[in-house]
């Protein structure tokens, strides 16, 4: 546990010495959070809608961090890692390469917490957003869309033969599912078509469980995206630990 504490703030270090991960799992919520915030106030988040923007929208808004991180950041991060043969040379030492993944994925959930712990300070003291479930649900499935998406990461960057080949399947899945399964246009607004594509995304399932909890609707409705979530997490991680390339 020490080696794990001590890599673990080296390479937090790091991370935020790049700027590149607090940017964009950190500032770019907050960002959209206080720019959407001024355009929508307390309205409806589309026309006919029955809660406000912020009631509607906080789970979606919740998940921009957690696609950043595990969708796009980790896959290029290990990519990276095995191309300069980082991960081949934790195999000499004491330090094996699993656990500088695990301490990774630490990062990437730090990032995600404090993304949406800002998001709901913003959202409730500027624009009066109130959580109508429970923040210990929430919480919890919170976390299994994180493990979730993180686990897809791993499957792109423990396969992905080189760097070029990570980003763009990184790419190929990362901006469908920030666009189209409703982290920034409302589900609710797409045309038909477009909304059956955006529910076979994994994103827009993660987003309708936690828009359940947020808004303490019936636990029955979750069920659906609850199973999909737990199937897709367990399937990529078996994927992602028996086909792992490490060098």
């Amino acid at each position: 546990m020490k080696t794990f504490k001590t890599m673990l703030k080296i390479e937090l270090k790091l991370s935020l010495r790049g700027m590149d991960m607090f940017i964009f799992a950190i500032c770019l919520p907050v960002v959209m959070v206080i720019l959407l915030g001024f355009i929508y106030g307390d309205r409806p988040a589309f026309s006919g809608a029955e809660y406000t923007f912020f009631e509607q929208s906080f789970g979606a808004l919740a998940t921009i961090s957690i696609c950043a991180g595990g969708v796009m950041g980790l896959p290029l991060l290990i990519s990276d890692y095995r191309h300069r043969k980082i991960l081949k040379r934790f195999q000499v030492t004491p330090v094996s390469p699993s656990r500088i993944l695990m301490v990774h994925i630490g990062i990437y959930a730090i990032y995600a917490i404090v993304s949406v712990i800002l998001i709901y300070i913003i959202s409730a003291i500027f624009f009066g957003y109130r959580m109508e479930g429970s923040l210990v649900w929430f919480a919890v499935t919170y976390l299994l869309v994180m493990l979730s998406m993180f686990s897809i990461g791993m499957v792109v960057g423990g396969l992905a033969p080189d760097q070029k080949t990570a980003g763009i399947a990184a790419s190929i899945l990362y901006f469908p599912m920030l666009i189209f399964s409703g982290a920034t246009l409302p589900y609710e607004v797409m045309p038909e078509v477009f909304q059956k594509i955006a529910n076979v995304l994994p994103l827009t399932q993660g987003i309708k469980l936690l828009k359940i909890v947020s808004l303490g609707e019936p636990a029955a409705l979750g069920i659906v995206p609850m199973v999909f979530l737990t199937v897709l997490l367990v399937l990529c991680s078996g994927i992602a630990v028996r086909f792992f390339r490490w060098e």
